[in-house]
């Protein structure tokens, strides 16, 4: 039996379904100004469906993001949003608080790969502002090794744990979305020593054979899946919106628990949902840890 950590699911996602509006580009971001008290309504279903980490609302909180809405002078007011919803909702609760730190430009588009040296810069500002207020740090959604070396760089020296989670092919779990062997990043995880490595916001098929490779690092390891059915070419245009995307019909919550199952036999010990994976199937993960015999931490 082992101890595993329990993340959260979609943010995005979810308040797209509960506000039940057009999403826009920038239009999770833009609730925390218009409605911020939704975001922590998801973080508390989170937490009371099991999960031990709320992942704040700042992963498109980038000033090269809120340049393009118009709303950069937003930035220290989102931030300060998202931090305080995540707080309130962990409130009376056991829990950490992760900071995410998103693609600086897109997502899923390693072809738009920052200097690592201004991405540094850039992730660095955002640390600074988060770093008193959460427990972790978790970059997501990596697609290459150049946008990983520009986020490691921006948190090192941080005094939080970073963890750095990748994103992989779709059809190729030990390829990066760049193409670039998922290998190539251990380099980068022996120089920059994040506590831990994860794959995330990919199809769950793809996760076994990223993990045999994760495994290989030496670090605490785990995935948090995607329940999209494609990445479709509409996304990957410039300032997409989450409807260019499909939500998987078979991918019912107790489906997820199988495979995030199958993760935890693989040795991983850090498990959640990523986008299309919500409440219902944290609670259902949760469930199937706990039959097992695995203790939630």
């Amino acid at each position: 039996m082992a101890d595993i950590t329990l993340l959260d699911g979609s943010i995005g996602q979810e308040l797209v379904k509960r506000r039940g509006e057009q999403p826009t580009a920038l239009w999770s971001t833009r609730v925390m100004i218009d409605e911020p008290e939704l975001v922590g309504a998801i973080h508390r279903d989170y937490f009371d469906r099991g999960a031990t980490v709320a992942t704040t609302n700042t992963y498109a909180v980038h000033r090269s993001r809120l340049k393009r809405a118009g709303i950069e002078d937003q930035l220290e007011h989102l931030i300060d949003a998202a931090l305080t919803q995540a707080a309130q909702a962990r409130e009376g609760r056991q829990g950490r608080i992760a900071g995410a730190l998103g693609p600086l430009l897109a997502t899923y588009r390693p072809d738009l790969n920052p200097d690592p040296d201004e991405a540094a810069q850039k992730f660095g500002e955002l640390v600074r502002m988060m770093q008193n207020r959460v427990d972790l740090f978790l970059i997501e959604t990596v697609s290459s090794v150049q946008e990983a070396e520009g986020a490691l760089r921006g948190t090192e020296g941080c005094g939080k744990p970073v963890w750095l989670a990748l994103s992989v092919k779709d059809d190729d779990g030990s390829r990066l979305r760049s193409g670039e062997p998922l290998g190539d990043i251990a380099p980068l995880v022996d120089r920059f020593g994040p506590q831990a490595v994860l794959i995330n916001c990919t199809r769950p098929e793809a996760v076994p054979a990223a993990l045999d490779i994760l495994n290989s690092f030496g670090k605490p390891f785990g995935a948090y899946a995607n329940g999209f059915t494609h990445i479709s070419e509409g996304f990957l245009k410039d300032a997409p919106t989450v409807d260019a995307l499909e939500q998987r019909q078979d991918l019912d919550p107790k489906t997820y628990a199988a495979h995030a199952m199958g993760w935890v036999d693989q040795g991983a010990t850090i498990i959640g949902g990523c986008c299309e994976v919500g409440p219902d199937h944290i609670d259902a993960v949760a469930a199937a840890l706990r039959a097992a015999g695995h203790r939630i931490v």
